[in-house]
């Protein structure tokens, strides 16, 4: 058995237990957050847009990705793939894991029915555990799914998905893939994109070029997403999982989109100088 060990436990958020509880619910109740604690719905397939920052900074806007997640969600096992930006440059261009992912909050398997046949039907997939290693951005969406599962709102397995390759063909292929494999195995499925969206600008800068994709996303237009995030020089790190998250979608029946919520880090530390643009959107 493969173990994918945490790699920012302790830096981005606790390693321990209890103080990880603690956060995430404050997350919640934050004045930034959906300002209540998750709650029991029944399944629904959703796509979700969440930032992946250090909790203290993006933490109460993830919360609401969460929030409405709970809604969309049953007792009843849901595979949840969740795509995300590959930071450090390891391993492969496109990347599934089938390892056992730890946590503080106890471990997850992944869905390996899953798991196998995307990378085995997905040229462009590989299975590949290096780009896992050290890679934050899927990481930190795990505490957030754990915790709904200590509150008994729903079970999860998950299908990881690293992405180095960001380009319009690559993310339209993987999505396509997720979808194709989603009705095949016939699962319930939630999909996460993790993504922050422009790095280190002005507050004016970064919620002006953030306003612009963030309409392409509620557009669900994925070639507007990426020519725009090209044409206007917008840092956001993501922007291949969300094109991917949005085309499953879209193959799965998705119709609407929402932003949940949108903040900066300034408005977590007053610095409004140099900000790291934070939003949390649901696709149904």
């Amino acid at each position: 058995m493969k173990i994918r060990y945490p790699a920012v436990a302790g830096m981005f958020y606790p390693s321990d237990p209890e103080e990880l509880l603690d956060l995430i619910e404050q997350c919640y109740l934050h004045k930034l957050g959906p300002k209540a604690l998750p709650t029991k719905g029944i399944y629904k397939v959703s796509g979700y847009v969440c930032p992946h920052a250090g909790y203290i900074y993006s933490g109460p806007i993830a919360a609401h990705s969460y929030y409405e997640l709970s809604k969309r969600a049953d007792f009843d096992e849901i595979t949840v793939v969740i795509l995300g930006p590959n930071h450090t440059g390891l391993g492969s261009g496109v990347s599934v894991s089938e390892a056992v992912w730890k946590t503080p909050l106890g471990d997850f398997e992944p869905d390996y029915d899953f798991v196998e046949l995307l990378w085995k039907e997905c040229e462009i997939i590989d299975l590949d555990e290096l780009s896992h290693l050290k890679e934050h951005s899927i990481e930190v969406q795990l505490p957030f799914l754990k915790h709904l599962e200590y509150l008994e709102v729903a079970k999860f397995k998950i299908v990881p998905i690293s992405m180095m390759f960001q380009d319009y063909e690559t993310s339209i292929e993987v999505g396509y893939f997720i979808a194709k494999i989603a009705k095949e195995l016939g699962k319930k499925v939630i999909i996460i994109a993790s993504s922050d969206f422009s790095h280190y600008e002005p507050q004016e800068i970064a919620t002006q070029k953030d306003r612009l994709v963030i309409k392409d996303i509620l557009e669900m237009d994925e070639k507007k997403i990426y020519e725009d995030v090209n044409k206007y020089n917008i840092s956001m790190c993501g922007y291949g999982p969300v094109m991917a998250m949005i085309r499953a979608m879209k193959l799965l029946g998705a119709k609407d989109a929402k932003l949940l919520a949108y903040a900066t880090s300034g408005d977590i530390t007053g610095d409004y100088s140099a900000v790291v643009g934070y939003a949390s959107i649901v696709i149904e």
